[in-house]
């Protein structure tokens, strides 16, 4: 930004190393890559004109995710008063865009993340994939802790049900934490979110 405050040197390398755990999170709430990567833009260009409120000694991730997650909530409650036709509900929109490169076993993943409720499926992100911790989901959510431990723990059972495993902490280390890692690689293939931002 032009006009914004400046952001120390130390706080816009942080920041840059964070864009590929925003388009993984962008990607819980956007089905389209161009909407996710706008929120990100948006989310970014917010958190530096407002770098000052930042305070040292706590979690940038954890400052941006509220960020994100604030604005997203934000434009969907006003699109919802103001409606276009175009707008789809939040639980209906995948996680993300499915590659090439997945195998059948993602694609049955993708669907089974689709269908978790909007509260899980941004908790399981945040905690199992972009390792989060439940007492900085709780913050970033604006919940309790004991509601954060107990949407994850739906989560996990729900996936282990539909993906047929009974083991629900592996269904997170196989399937779920390679799953995103590949969508955030393919989102790496769109390097416009920042190039209009500086950090």
């Amino acid at each position: 930004m032009k006009n914004g405050p400046p952001v120390e040197p130390d706080i816009g390398t942080e920041i840059a190393t964070l864009v590929p755990a925003l388009r993984a999170f962008a990607r819980s709430f956007h089905r389209e890559v161009d909407k996710a990567d706008d929120l990100v833009q948006d989310t970014l260009t917010r958190a530096i004109a407002s770098i000052h409120t930042f305070q040292r000694g706590t979690r940038l991730k954890s400052w941006l995710f509220t960020i994100m997650r604030n604005r997203f909530y934000t434009d969907y409650k006003r699109r919802k008063r103001e409606p276009t036709g175009e707008e789809q509900c939040v639980s209906s929109l995948p996680i993300m865009q499915p590659t090439q490169e997945w195998s059948q076993r993602g694609v049955e993943l993708k669907a089974a993340l689709q269908r978790l409720p909007d509260a899980q499926r941004e908790v399981l992100v945040l905690i199992a994939v972009l390792g989060v911790s439940y007492e900085e989901a709780a913050k970033v959510c604006d919940c309790e802790l004991g509601t954060i431990k107990s949407r994850l723990n739906r989560a996990r059972k729900r996936l282990a049900l539909e993906l047929g495993e009974t083991n629900s902490t592996s269904v997170l280390e196989q399937d779920v934490m390679p799953t995103v890692a590949q969508g955030v690689s393919g989102a790496d293939r769109h390097p416009s979110v920042i190039s209009n931002t500086h950090v």
